[in-house]
This record gives structure tokens, C-alpha cells and sequence, in this order.
């Protein structure tokens, strides 16, 4: 039992057992509750490297098992050679290069059958892992390492000229003639001794990873995650996938590993289920198609562009038959889009998923098939350990069941910080230490959570809030429209006024009245669409969240032409 439950417990409290909703306290309870196996681990002294290698299949079965696959050159690493790079590796890192406990580590690759045993290999010696995404420019670079104080950097060649600048010591994943003189990570470890226990091992509340916010609507922030925090994301995902029996399915790894996303999944958490993953270094649509026909790909875990991609894939070329489970998480999906998607797979359980970096990449999540197809537009109920309030966001009350308010979370998975940022941590904590997500959501009366959008990307229209992601659903149920984005322009009579980016395929005769005339039939008068613009791409995260920002610096550059 987790000290959440425990504390609910020992204040007497009694909540609803559909909603999970106790009217004394304002809050909501998961409904589901761990058994004494499956309950977080909460030994002080344990560190996730530790509690990830302890879950490793019996060495029996590890020398045969199989942990990743490389999708474009087919190799694969058993979960025994998994455990001996991830030692040989902290061993370099420890005696060959020094790095000690509290060191941050900076690595800045694509996706690889590296990524894993470098971020379990930082972890293994105390230091703190840092991730970055490979097309940050060597600006966003340069500052993400200073914000970090970073004191070494692990980078795939091809990223490395963008850290010389820095001038951080680097390893690099593999040789490259324009580096040659650069160490890379089988020389250090061809020179290096078994790695002997860390003077200084780290325990549950020391920092594990600095993770960077996507910033879509800001400046991103380093989100601190401590080595409890991994735990408890790591055994909670672990549950999950013993409750779903995928433990003996194959999982295919496209969303980036540098993302709470990917790192929680693939980097880290994967390997307590001894499951097998097929890793991209990059994500392509047709060789996406290509590695769930050749490898019987049975999971894989998605955010909503690609669900939105695979409801238009006209189908035919590709055997898809071997999936079961389709996650999505990182961005809002739609219930057209849930819906397009389950018509067009009908054996293949769509669950849909919410969480945030700042609690570790998880809140809610689906138990069933038919709970999910019944809910199309929820997000699914809180995960065992997490509880919520939902508040009103002019007065701070709490908000019964299909009443709209700010969503707030606890959990042993939230973040402990914002580095070195008193003021945002401040802002996003209140006094009890509850996580305010700023995602403007409701709760029914079975305890299911929607998602409605980001409090700050509500358009004000003459008094009105409209939510831009209800808009892009409709505008993505056209046939005509491949993506959309919905962003406020200012009109001085109403305040705000939606308008449209959309994306159309090549030789379509959409135009702007249709797209407007669309979305009217459709929605109430102050929700319509007055403007669009059309566009070749919508700029997204790596994680697929809208980039509304850049949308709006675009839009003030045109009419600043006008």
C-alpha cells in the first residue's frame, strides 16, 4: 500500500466507489489498488539502475532472451549482453572518466540500441542523466548545458559539432573520421576495470534525471525527477503490462527516448517486464508499416499524429494484423480521431493515456478494450497511487463530477522541481504540494478524466472560452484536411477570434470559405472559424504536441506585413 492510500486511510475517508470522488475533501481516488506484489518499492536506499537490473530475467534466460532489435540492421541484444554494457559501461564512466555522484551527464542522440544501456549506465555510478533532442539547434544546445550544469557529454557523431561550441568534454557513441580523436564508448570501456560499488550510491530522493519541458506555450524548464520518482514509473508501468499480459509481446520504440515518454518506456522501464523492443532511430510512417509486418509487432506505444496517419494509411500494402495494443499518449486525441481508428482496426485495443513530464509521463490510463471504445473522448481513469482535484480556476474550490476546472495532481511520481526556478516551482505547487497540470479537464461519475485544453491556449470570444483542440477534431474529420492548428487572433469588437492552419493534400480544390462553412455547421456561433491559412506542415513537439507558439509568432510576422 502507498503512502497516498495509507494517508486516505487513516483519515477516515470514504469516497465514492464509482467516481472515486470524496465530497468532504474535494478530491478524487484511483479506483485501483495494488496488490502487495505489485506495490512501490520504498527502501531508501534504492537507486533505479539498481531496481531496472533486478528485474532482469533469470541468467538462464537471459543469454537467450532478446531485449532490443534494431529495425534497420537487424541486431539484436539479449537482456544478458544488455546487463554486461550497462556494467562495462559505468565502469568507464566511474574509473576511466571520473564521473561521480551528482554529475550530470548530457547525451544528445537519435533513438538507438545504446540509448538504454548509456542512460542505465549514467544512473548505475550516481550521476544525473540530462536528454536532449537531436534537432535542438546548438544554441538551444549550449543553454540547455549551462542551465544543467552539465559536466560530461555522451553524443551520436553526427550531433557532435554541436557541443563544441560548449566546449564539454564528449564521448561518442562510434567513430567518426571528423572526430577521430574523440574517445569513443568501446575504447573506454576496452581500457576499463569491472566497475567496483560507487563510494557514493545513490538513494530514493536524490535527483536521477533533469528532463527539459517541450515549452510549447513557454520557456522550457528542467523538470528534476528524482530516483524514486523513475521507481515508482517503472513499477507502475511494470503492473500495466502484467495486467494487460503483454508481457511476451513485442513493442516498437519510435517516440524519442530523449522524452519522458520514450525514456520511461524504452530507456528504462521495458526492461522490468523482460519484454522484447524494436527500436527506430527515427520515425518514418512506411518503415513503421514495414517493422510491425516483418517483426509481428504486437504493442506499440504512440502519440496522436501517428494514430491520426494510420486512420488515413489507405491500407493494402502493409500486414498489419499482428497488433493488439495501440497506445497514445504526450497530446490530446480526439474522439473522432479514437473513433476513425477503432473503426479501421477493430482487433486492436486503442488506449489512450494522460501524463505530463512533471509526473514522470503518466496519470490515467485504460484497463479494457470496452471501457475505452465506450469512452472514446476520455483519457482513461488514474493510474493505482495517483490522486486528483479538479478546481475552479477563477476561486481554487474544488469541482464534483462533470464540473470544469483546472486538473491537479499527487503522486509518488511527480517531479520535485524546476531547476533552479523558485518562481515556476512556486507557481506550480500549492501549499499541500499538488501539482497544477493547467490542463482545463472534467471527471464523470465512473472516475473517467477529459481533457478539454490547456487553460492558457483557451481563445476568449466576447466572453466565451473556446478550446482549439475541440476545433482541430472537427477540422481533422474533414477528408480533405491531413492536419490542423487553432490559434487566437486578437479583433478588437470580440476580443479573440479563432483561426485555422491546415494542412490539405496535394492537388485539393479546399478552400477557405469550405474549411469555414465545415466547422460552422458544426459548432455553436462564437466557436466558428473566421480565418485560414494554409500550411505545408503544423510545427510540432518530438512528442507531438502542437507548437502554437511558432503558429502565433507566423501569423504576427504576416499581418506585421499587412
Amino acid at each position: 500500500m502507498t503512502n497516498i492510500e495509507e494517508e486516505s486511510i487513516s483519515l477516515g475517508q470514504v469516497f465514492d466507489k464509482k467516481s472515486g470522488f470524496d465530497l468532504e475533501t474535494g478530491i478524487y481516488h484511483s479506483l485501483v489498488h495494488l496488490s502487495e506484489d505489485d506495490k512501490i518499492p520504498t527502501q531508501p536506499n534504492l537507486d533505479t539502475a539498481t531496481y531496472v537490473l533486478s528485474q532482469f530475467p533469470h541468467p538462464d534466460q537471459a543469454e537467450f532472451r532478446v531485449a532490443l532489435i534494431d529495425s534497420s540492421t537487424h541486431e539484436q541484444v539479449t537482456y544478458a549482453r544488455l546487463d554486461r554494457s550497462i556494467r562495462a559501461l559505468a565502469a568507464g564512466l566511474y574509473h576511466g572518466l571520473g564521473v561521480r555522484k551528482g554529475d550530470v551527464v548530457f547525451v544528445l542522440s537519435p533513438n538507438s540500441i545504446l540509448y538504454p544501456t548509456i542512460s542505465l549506465a549514467v544512473l548505475s555510478v550516481g550521476a544525473v542523466l540530462t536528454t536532449a533532442n537531436p534537432l535542438n539547434t546548438a544554441a538551444e544546445i549550449a543553454k540547455q548545458v549551462q542551465d544543467s550544469g552539465a559536466k560530461l557529454a555522451i553524443a551520436a557523431p553526427e550531433e557532435m559539432h554541436k557541443l563544441v561550441p560548449t566546449g564539454l568534454p564528449t564521448l561518442v557513441t562510434s567513430y567518426s573520421k571528423e572526430y577521430d580523436n574523440a574517445l569513443t564508448i568501446q575504447e573506454l570501456v576496452e581500457n576499463c576495470e569491472p566497475l567496483k560499488v560507487p563510494e557514493a550510491k545513490p538513494v530514493q530522493s536524490d535527483t536521477a534525471a533533469i528532463l527539459y519541458s517541450s515549452g510549447t506555450t513557454g520557456t522550457s524548464k528542467g523538470v528534476v525527477l528524482t530516483h524514486s520518482n523513475l521507481i515508482s514509473i517503472m513499477k507502475l508501468l511494470k503492473w500495466s503490462v502484467n495486467k494487460s499480459n503483454s508481457q511476451n509481446d513485442v513493442f516498437l520504440c519510435f517516440i524519442p527516448m530523449f522524452h519522458i515518454y520514450g525514456l520511461a518506456f524504452f530507456a528504462l522501464g521495458m526492461f522490468c517486464s523482460g519484454t522484447t523492443t524494436v527500436i527506430m532511430q527515427r520515425f518514418d510512417f512506411r518503415n513503421m508499416l514495414e517493422a510491425i509486418q516483418n517483426y509481428k509487432i504486437n504493442n506499440i506505444p504512440a502519440v496522436p499524429p501517428v494514430i491520426l496517419g494510420l486512420v488515413k494509411y489507405p491500407g493494402g500494402t502493409h500486414d498489419l494484423s499482428s497488433l493488439r495494443r495501440v497506445g497514445s499518449g504526450a497530446a490530446p486525441l480526439s474522439k473522432e480521431v479514437a473513433d476513425g481508428f477503432r473503426e479501421k482496426f477493430p482487433w486492436v485495443e486503442l488506449r489512450p493515456g494522460y501524463g505530463l513530464t512533471e509526473s514522470s509521463g503518466a496519470a490515467t490510463f485504460f484497463v479494457s478494450k470496452d471501457e475505452a471504445k465506450a469512452r472514446s473522448a476520455s483519457s482513461g481513469r488514474l493510474i493505482p497511487c495517483f490522486s486528483a482535484k479538479v478546481v475552479d480556476v477563477e476561486t481554487g474550490l474544488t469541482l464534483p463530477p462533470y464540473k470544469q476546472g483546472e486538473l491537479l495532481l499527487k503522486s509518488p511520481t511527480i517531479m520535485k522541481e524546476y531547476l533552479g526556478n523558485e518562481e515556476a516551482t512556486a507557481a506550480t505547487f500549492d501549499s499541500d504540494r499538488w501539482l497544477k497540470t493547467g490542463d482545463l479537464c472534467y471527471i464523470d461519475g465512473n472516475g473517467y478524466l477529459y481533457i478539454v485544453d490547456r487553460i492558457k491556449e483557451l481563445i476568449k470570444h466576447n466572453g466565451y472560452q473556446v478550446a482549439p483542440a475541440e476545433l482541430e477534431a472537427i477540422l481533422l474529420s474533414h477528408p480533405h484536411i491531413l492536419d490542423a492548428a487553432v490559434i487566437p487572433v486578437e479583433d478588437e469588437e470580440a476580443g479573440q477570434i479563432p483561426m485555422a492552419y491546415v494542412v490539405k493534400p496535394s492537388g485539393s480544390d479546399l478552400t477557405e470559405e469550405r474549411v469555414i462553412q465545415f466547422v460552422a455547421e458544426q459548432v455553436a456561433p462564437y466557436k466558428k472559424i473566421r480565418r485560414v491559412r494554409f500550411i505545408g506542415a503544423i510545427p510540432r513537439s518530438a512528442a507531438g504536441k502542437i507548437l502554437r507558439r511558432q503558429l502565433l509568432q507566423s501569423n504576427q510576422g504576416v499581418l506585421s506585413k499587412l
